[in-house]
C-alpha cells in the first residue's frame, strides 16, 4: 500500500502573504474556564540587555513564534497498578485530598488497552482535551513536548503527538504519555506545561496570527462529519481529499470579546 498527501492551497484564502490566521476553541463548553487559552512561547521576559542575547537571536524569536503552549487544566497524582485480574489500571495518589473527583479523572485521564501499547511492560495514558485548531490557510499542526520549558521533577516516561493539517482534519487534540517507569508516580499540577502546538505555514516564512473560533453551526457539522472516523479506518490521512470536498467555506470565525476595563 502506498499513501502520500499533497499540500496546497485549494482555496481562495486572500493570497500568501502576512500571517497565517488560525483559530482555536473548545469542543465542549461545560467547565472550559479551566481550560487556559494557548499562549505563544516567547523569551521576552528574559535578559535582553546583550546584543548577543539569546533572546535577541531572530533564529530564536522565529523558532518560538510558532509554538503555543497548552498548560495542564487540572492536578494529576496517580500512579499504575494492576487489579486482581492482571489489567491496567490507574490510581489516584491524592486520595480524598484531590482537587478532582476521582470519576471526573477517570472520564479524562485513562489507560489505552495493553495490546495497543507500542512498547511491552510501558503503558500508554491518553489524556482527552477539548482544544481544537483550525484555519482556512494550509498549515500544519504539530503536537510536542513542551521542550523549552525546565521541569524541575521530569515525567516519568515521554510525551508523543502527532502531526496533521487543521484546515482538512481540524480535530480534538489527545495528550498521549509513555508511562516508561510504571513503579513511579505520575505528577502534573494544574497550570504546569501540558505540551506545545507547533504550526507550519506556506510559505514558511508567513507568520501565526492566533484566535479565539466561534463554534459556529457549519464548523460543528464539520467536525461531526470527521470525528470518530480513526474508530473505522486505519488510515485517515486518505479520507483527507474527500473532507475537503466537503469542508464549509470559512472554518475560522473570530469571537469578539469586549475590551477589558482598566
Amino acid at each position: 500500500m502506498q499513501l502520500s498527501v499533497h499540500f496546497e492551497n485549494t482555496r481562495d484564502t486572500g493570497g500568501d502573504s502576512g500571517p497565517v490566521t488560525v483559530g482555536w476553541c473548545l469542543t465542549e463548553t461545560k467547565g472550559g474556564i479551566i481550560y487556559a487559552p494557548p499562549e505563544r512561547v516567547r523569551s521576552v521576559d528574559l535578559d535582553r540587555r546583550h546584543a548577543k542575547s539569546a533572546s535577541r537571536c531572530p533564529a530564536v524569536i522565529n523558532l518560538e513564534s510558532r509554538y503555543f503552549l497548552i498548560r495542564c487544566p487540572f492536578d494529576i497524582h496517580v500512579g499504575f497498578e494492576r487489579d486482581d485480574k492482571g489489567r491496567p489500571a490507574l490510581r489516584n495518589l491524592s486520595g480524598t485530598a484531590s482537587a478532582i473527583r476521582g470519576s471526573k479523572l477517570g472520564e479524562k485521564l485513562h489507560i489505552v488497552s495493553e495490546p495497543e501499547w507500542r512498547h511491552p511492560g510501558v503503558p500508554t495514558l491518553q489524556l482527552s482535551l477539548p482544544y481544537i485548531f483550525l484555519s482556512d490557510a494550509p498549515v500544519y499542526l504539530s503536537q510536542v513536548a513542551p521542550f523549552m520549558h525546565y521541569n524541575p521533577a521530569p515525567l516519568p516516561g515521554t510525551i508523543f503527538g502527532g502531526r496533521f493539517p487543521i484546515n482538512v482534519w481540524p480535530r480534538p487534540l489527545m495528550w498521549a504519555f509513555e508511562w516508561h517507569e510504571p513503579s513511579k508516580p505520575l505528577k502534573i499540577a494544574r497550570g504546569d506545561p501540558l505540551f506545545y502546538a507547533g504550526f507550519e505555514t506556506t510559505p514558511q516564512e508567513r507568520g501565526v496570527a492566533m484566535v479565539e473560533a466561534q463554534r459556529t453551526p457549519e464548523l460543528l457539522d464539520y467536525l461531526d462529519l470527521i470525528s470518530g472516523a480513526v474508530n473505522y479506518v486505519n488510515q485517515t490521512f486518505s479520507l483527507f481529499e474527500a473532507a475537503e470536498a466537503r469542508r464549509p467555506d470559512t472554518l475560522v470565525t473570530p469571537v469578539a470579546r469586549r475590551p477589558r476595563q482598566g
